[in-house]
């Protein structure tokens, strides 16, 4: 089958995790035989930063060779000739982090007799905090919405932007995210993520900055887009910080830590539940005892309290933390048991089969014709 994916980039994580699961998921198409093309604009913010780092361009190279399979095409917008980018593709999928304009001209080429199924792909908090720019994006000629949560694939539903959805929850990549029983631990913690736009800092000082100086934890958090006051009170917390880690470079920095902590966003935290976001799995794919900031699991992916433990408070973290650091067998235990979990139903293959049903449950593409449903593909 020939599928076409438009994202924003696939070269480049920085602060950019969309590219973690689309990576692993064009990774597994293309080793079961699937011709994937990958198109990404040449001027992607993401890649322009990560080329601004001071091993951007080594890094660049670096993730060519762990992810051989992935080859995105570079455009230019208002050069790209989609007639001949779409040509004999079977299946489509276009990320939400596109301009609408790219949105609707591949949207217009399916309405003019495109023969191809045409799916729409969520990963990200908009559909609720930002609910203007999401109706921004024309889908009336769409097939439908790939949603990374039950909640969102309901919202474009109910706001009328889709006529169908799926749930399709990220995941991990098996290949790249795993333990690595060579390496000892060096420090008690790491933290991996960015900073972000204010929409967080009261939760990492909670239940990262806080604890850490509390327990006097040996820690490490890596990231980008940390403003004067964060490494400041990383500075005054003991925290070394160790600035942007390339994503596939994350799992040795597991590797080099007893435990881990996931401090969710705000949005995902409160109006989005279900939603984990891809750090969790990753984290779990790499046997590292997770300790997470409160977040619902509605949907039922995993098993809090044996594939990671939950702390509703500072004072529960540093319990948590506490408990973890000073019990290795606890910290077994709790790794491998979310690791099982992350291998028997949350890696990208698992996600895979799921497009592909959908893919085959939309039947044959028949031009001018076609009856919506409302679906839920679950983990």
């Amino acid at each position: 089958m020939r599928i076409v994916l438009f994202c924003h980039s696939l070269l480049s994580d920085w602060n950019h995790g969309n590219a973690h699961f689309l990576r692993g998921v064009v990774t597994e198409l293309a080793s079961r035989g699937h011709d994937v093309r990958v198109f990404e604009p040449e001027n992607a913010w993401s890649l322009a930063n990560l080329l601004a780092e001071p091993e951007g361009a080594a890094v660049l190279e670096e993730a060519r060779s762990v992810y051989p399979r992935v080859r995105p095409e570079r455009y230019v917008l208002e050069t790209l000739d989609l007639d001949r980018a779409l040509e004999g593709t079977h299946l489509v999928i276009v990320h939400e982090w596109n301009p609408p304009e790219l949105v609707r001209r591949v949207g217009e080429r399916r309405r003019a007799g495109g023969a191809f199924r045409l799916l729409f792909h969520d990963t990200h908090h908009r559909s609720v905090s930002a609910r203007e720019e999401m109706a921004r994006y024309d889908l009336s000629h769409y097939d439908g919405v790939l949603a990374f949560g039950e909640v969102i694939r309901r919202l474009y539903l109910e706001q009328g932007w889709a006529q169908r959805a799926w749930t399709w929850h990220e995941a991990a990549d098996a290949r790249v995210f795993h333990p690595l029983p060579r390496l000892a631990p060096e420090r008690d913690l790491v933290w991996i993520g960015n900073w972000g736009d204010g929409e967080r800092t009261a939760e990492l000082h909670e239940f990262l900055v806080d604890p850490a100086r509390a327990l006097g934890l040996s820690a490490r958090v890596h990231g980008v887009r940390y403003p004067d006051s964060a490494r400041e009170a990383l500075a005054r917390a003991g925290i070394t910080y160790a600035g942007w880690l390339p994503n596939h470079r994350v799992p040795e920095a597991f590797a080099r830590a007893r435990v881990t902590v996931h401090v969710p966003r705000r949005p995902y935290a409160t109006a989005l539940p279900g939603i984990p976001t891809i750090r969790p799995f990753e984290a779990l794919a790499c046997g590292i005892p997770l300790v997470t900031a409160p977040w619902s699991d509605a949907e039922g992916l995993f098993t809090p309290g044996r594939d990671f433990l939950v702390a509703h408070t500072g004072a529960a973290m540093r319990r948590h933390l506490r408990a973890l650091l000073a019990d290795e067998g606890l910290r077994r235990e709790l790794a491998e048991h979310g690791r099982r979990t992350v291998l028997a139903r949350h890696t990208c293959a698992h996600r895979v089969d799921q497009l592909l049903r959908i893919h085959q449950s939309l039947g044959p593409r028949v031009i001018g014709t076609g009856t919506p449903s409302h679906e839920r593909v679950t983990a």
